[in-house]
């Protein structure tokens, strides 16, 4: 595994906060996997992304194959590899060898029911134009929200081959990959077991979680991956913000050169921030060392790059989020 632009900090010299993150990690899902430790940095976005995760992917009785599926067709819709492959193989831990390797190819799952929340979840990616929103548990839909986020980090901030020459995508290793974390996959987890890493704040837990664990994790990581907004002015901010809503989730064709126009008009010192942060939104994994270096001039730490990256992450999740009108309890 190759991180793009920084090397986190060794898991064993964590402290504090994001020792707990590892803690839990280590109990309830994979260990401390490279998506939380580039998060480290920033030990409050780590512990609410990681809150999330376990509240929506991985607590309760709802389906653990539903959500696996949404997790890596939201995964396709966003264009992470790493993350298609990652719940791919989850798919193959809960015994969907089949279902697991048609998501894989990009393809319809032959049962219905399996289809049509592939096709919510990939429908998510644009959801003005589709006309999206969410039949489903808090779980569910906190599952397909917490990929729009995780997928945009990773994609940002991480290689995106699991193993080395890619060697995840062969169905074989999927296949096997998935019977060694057959136990870890199937195991219950309680709800809640993630809220005592959190700030409690003030922010109410959106309306479609009711009094779901899902809804305090989701407002903990809206507010805290928000804040890397204020390393950037008003009119910088307001350009992400308007290009997220009129743009609806498409694919610029050609991304550097897309950010490029964006920018013009934004202030001379948060052009190059601004674009990170709208290439973060759309298209992460078209920021570029170039990029990273100008934006280093001034915000030498790599918790300054995780918090930008994590601020036009979240603006695209709150896109899709905004579109819930009620929430299916």
């Amino acid at each position: 595994m190759t991180y793009r632009f920084f090397t986190p900090d060794p898991v064993k010299a964590a402290t504090g906060l994001t020792a707990e993150v590892y803690r839990q990690l280590w109990d309830d899902f994979l260990g401390p996997v490279p998506t939380f430790q580039v998060l480290s940095p920033v030990p409050e976005l780590q512990a609410a992304t990681w809150a999330l995760l376990r509240e929506a992917l991985l607590a309760g009785t709802v389906s653990r194959v539903d959500r696996e599926l949404v997790a890596s067709t939201v995964s396709r819709a966003n264009r992470c590899r790493f993350c298609v492959d990652a719940h791919v193989m989850l798919l193959h831990a809960l015994g969907e060898h089949a279902l697991g390797e048609v998501v894989a190819r990009g393809g319809t799952p032959s049962e219905p029911r399996y289809a049509e929340l592939a096709g919510w979840a990939e429908a998510s990616r644009s959801p003005e134009a589709t006309g999206w929103t969410s039949p489903y548990r808090p779980e569910v839909t906190g599952t397909l929200l917490a990929f729009h986020f995780i997928n945009r980090i990773v994609s940002a901030l991480l290689d995106p081959d699991l193993l080395p020459g890619g060697l995840q995508r062969s169905p074989l290793v999927r296949s096997v990959g998935g019977r060694l974390y057959a136990r870890t996959a199937r195991g219950p987890k309680e709800p809640g077991g993630s809220l005592t890493l959190l700030d409690p704040g003030t922010t109410a837990p959106p309306a479609w979680a009711g009094d779901s664990p899902v809804g305090v994790a989701y407002a903990a990581l809206r507010r805290a991956a928000t804040q890397g907004g204020d390393l950037l002015g008003d009119v910088a901010r307001q350009t992400v913000t308007a290009t997220v809503r009129w743009e609806d989730g498409q694919f610029p064709a050609r991304p550097a050169d897309w950010a490029v126009d964006l920018v013009r008009d934004v202030p001379g010192t948060d052009r190059i921030g601004t674009r990170i942060a709208l290439l973060a939104a759309f298209a992460p994994s078209a920021i570029s060392p170039g990029d990273v270096a100008l934006w280093r001039f001034s915000h030498p730490a790599d918790a300054d790059l995780v918090r930008l990256v994590a601020y036009g992450a979240i603006t695209a999740t709150e896109h899709v989020a905004r579109a819930l009108t009620s929430a299916h309890l």
